[in-house]
Parts: C-alpha cells; structure tokens; sequence
C-alpha cells in the first residue's frame, strides 16, 4: 500500500483543503493516508473529519492516525509538512511583543524580519528531525513543504538534508487573478510569467493573444490608488519597480524599508497597512475554529471541491506521468534565476511527471527585481547560517540584513532585540554562543 503522510494533520481545515483534494484522484485509490500531529485532540478531530469524506468520496483510501511520528512515515511515498512550531502561544505573541517595545511595528511576520528569523530558528531544527526519520524509513519520499518561512526552511532541507524537497505556496496561482478582479478586467485567456523568491515572486510578463496587458494594469492601478484599498503597497511597488510582486500588501510592507515607518504614521494609513495583523488573524481564526468544530468534525454530510492547492495536482502527475506545471520552491542550482544567488531557495515554473520535480530555466530578473529579491535573501541566508552555527553573530547578522529593520533600528538595538528574543523564546529554540 503507498502512503501520504501528512504531518501537522491537527490543522483540519488545511488537511481537509490538501487530503480532501487527494480523495478526488482516481490514481490514489488505495492509498493510505497517514496523519500525525504533536496534539493528539486535533489529531484525533482531523481523523475523524477525513474518515467522513473519505466515506462519502472514495472508500478505497485508507485514514490513519499516529502519535509516533516515525511510523507515520515508515514507508511513505509522499510527505506533506504543515507545522507551526511555538505555535499563537507562546511564539507568535513573542515574535510581535517584544519587537514593538523597540519601535519595530510588523504585519504578518512569518517569512524574513525579525519574526521570520525567530519562526525559521525554532522550526529548521524539527524540520531536520524530520530528515533524519526521512532518511531512514523512507528515503526515497518527496517532502512537499507547505510551512513558512518557505524559502528559509526549504533552503535549509535541500541543502543540510537528503530529503527531496520543494515548496509550495498559495500566491503564484492566484496572483494575476485576483489582480484583474481588483482592477475590473477579464481574466479568461491570459498567458502569464511568474518567477523570483517566494512572497516577492514578479508577474513578468501577462499577455492575451501575444498583446502585453501590463499598460492598461498600469493605467487602472494609478486610478485605483487614489483612492484607499487593500492592495496599495503592491501597486505602489509596481508603480516604482515596473512589475506586479505575488503576495498581498499587508506582507510586502514589511519585506521593504519603505512603508513601515515609525516616524511616518501618515504613511502607514495612506497605505492602509494592518500592523499587527496575524496575532488579529490567529485569534479570530481560532474564534471561528471553535464555532464550527462540531460542523467539520461529526458530519457525515461533509462535502468537498477540490481546491487550488498544488499538492494533489503535484501527486496526481507523478502517479500518472501526465505532467502538471506549477510554482514550486526550490534551490537556484545552475542558476535558474541567473542574477540570484546558487545558495538561494527561488520561486520558479516546475514541472512534475512521474520523473519528479523539473525547475524550469527563467534566466535573469530586471536587475531592479533581482535587487529587491537580494535583500531578502540576504536574511534568509544568514538566518540558515545561524541554524547551522550555532552562533548569535549570525543571528545579529540576519536581522540587521533585513530592510525593514534596519531602516527603523540602530545596531545595538537590533542586537539588545534579538538576545530579549532567544531568551523569551527559551526551549523553543536551540541554545546559540
């Protein structure tokens, strides 16, 4: 019997999203899906749930729960990583707290900046646990790694382990889509270009019947800016760069020393940026959680539609060899993005067949992208550095690297904040010289 393992299957509603999507391939009949997860209530909730649409779906799938991590993975062919270590309490509070009493205001924080320095330095070393059971239950998996901070996690599996690995996102397939909606313009027919690091990944190029559509974007963003939305940090990102970036407003606004500024409030609301927006998102997620358990858990009506998720498409053209293009995350070997560094994880065209996953050449960004892009790398990098190490300096290093807190903080602050982080952080992460 081939196996899914799922890892992190106590977020229901994202093991519903990916698992329920698995239930719809006919070339997964008979597989096992094997869940696990360190809390052993929303493992039993997530089991249950799958168990129903399994029933309504496809009973030929096998659900199965494991408390043992190592026998979820024993034999499985694909994994699918959907952690978050530290989790709302005690790690995400600490990740916003302590930054603000430095003046350091953050939206999202979970990809560079100082919180996703914090979140890569307390998941890296679990993730590579998870290595070493990988390799040696089940070596030859492909590890699909749902879990931010994408490029730094991933980076840090495909170049310290030998886990097959790549990075999957929500942005890349719903960038230019939800663009014409905001903009009022017909999506049907477009051809489209996507490639950079993930979360600052560029719409390229977007073209219908071989005419570029990027003038007439232009003209309506410049008309939509004047007055307030919530996308206008990315439009004012493609006014002053020339190009439209993958992810939403409320987390480019911190991957840049432009918008976030203490000493400009004005700005802040003239962009309407929601400083402080995922402790916000996290509660209310857990408010709506709580109200409709009983809904996704015990029903045996549960229906599904298979979503945009990348994952079973993914499995589905391996089992099949009917290949499937997607974005995928991988390591920039041969230079895929030519004026970006080997070293660096980078969001590119793949193609999955039943020979794997085939990162496919994009060649040299506008030098402007490729400089935007190289600022977050630079912290990504050197937080990697740090897992590594062992070694605060580099920990120092990533966040001083990192733009948006570099243009708020002196370097003595930016070192003070960090050792008040490792020390409120505690066993969460690994003890650093």
């Amino acid at each position: 019997m081939s196996k899914i393992t799922f890892i992190g299957a106590g977020s229901t509603i994202f093991a519903k999203n990916v698992l329920g999507d698995c239930l719809m391939v006919p070339s997964l009949d008979g597989f096992e899906f094997a869940l696990h997860d360190i809390d052993e209530k929303r493992l039993k909730e997530s089991e249950a749930m799958l168990t129903n649409l399994r029933d309504r779906y496809n009973k030929t799938i096998h659900i199965k729960a494991y408390s043992n991590r190592r026998e979820a993975l024993i034999g499985a062919k694909y994994v699918i990583n959907a952690i978050q270590v530290g989790g709302y309490k005690p790690s995400t509070i600490i990740d916003f707290e302590i930054p603000k009493k430095y003046g350091l205001r953050q939206t999202i924080a979970d990809t560079v900046g100082i919180g996703g320095i914090f979140r890569s330095l307390r998941t890296i070393p679990v993730m590579w646990d998870f290595a070493k059971d990988i390799e040696e239950v089940c070596p030859d998996v492909l590890f699909l790694n749902y879990t931010n901070p994408m490029a730094a996690l991933t980076g840090a599996m495909l170049r310290y382990t030998n886990v097959k690995t790549v990075g999957l996102c929500h942005s890349v397939q719903i960038c230019s889509e939800h663009l014409f909606q905001a903009l009022g313009m017909d999506h049907e027919g477009v051809e489209e270009k996507i490639a950079g690091i993930n979360h600052m990944a560029w719409l390229l190029e977007i073209k219908r019947d071989g005419k570029d559509l990027y003038p007439e974007i232009k003209r309506r963003a410049r008309e939509k800016q004047q007055t307030q939305h919530d996308d206008m940090v990315r439009f004012e990102l493609m006014d002053k760069f020339g190009y439209y970036v993958t992810e939403s407003s409320e987390h480019n606004a911190e991957y840049h020393p432009y918008f976030i500024k203490r000493n400009y409030p004005e700005l802040i609301q003239k962009l309407n940026i929601p400083l402080d927006e995922y402790p916000r998102r996290c509660v209310e997620q857990l408010e709506g959680w709580n109200k409709m358990r009983d809904e996704m858990i015990n029903n045996d009506q549960l229906a599904h539609t298979r979503t945009h998720e990348y994952g079973s498409r993914i499995i589905e053209a391996i089992e099949t060899n009917v290949p499937f293009k997607f974005g995928g995350n991988v390591l920039n070997t041969g230079r895929l993005i030519s004026n970006l560094s080997e070293k660096a994880v980078v969001e590119v065209p793949c193609v999955a067949d039943r020979s794997g996953i085939t990162p496919c050449y994009v060649g040299d960004l506008p030098e402007q992208l490729a400089s935007l892009n190289r600022t977050n790398i630079n912290t990504q990098l050197l937080t990697i550095e740090a897992a590594v190490t062992k070694k605060r300096e580099h920990i120092y290093q990533a966040a001083m690297l990192d733009p948006h807190t570099a243009a708020e903080l002196s370097m003595d602050d930016i070192i003070a904040m960090c050792d008040d982080l490792i020390e409120a952080h505690g066993d969460w992460i690994p003890k650093f010289q």
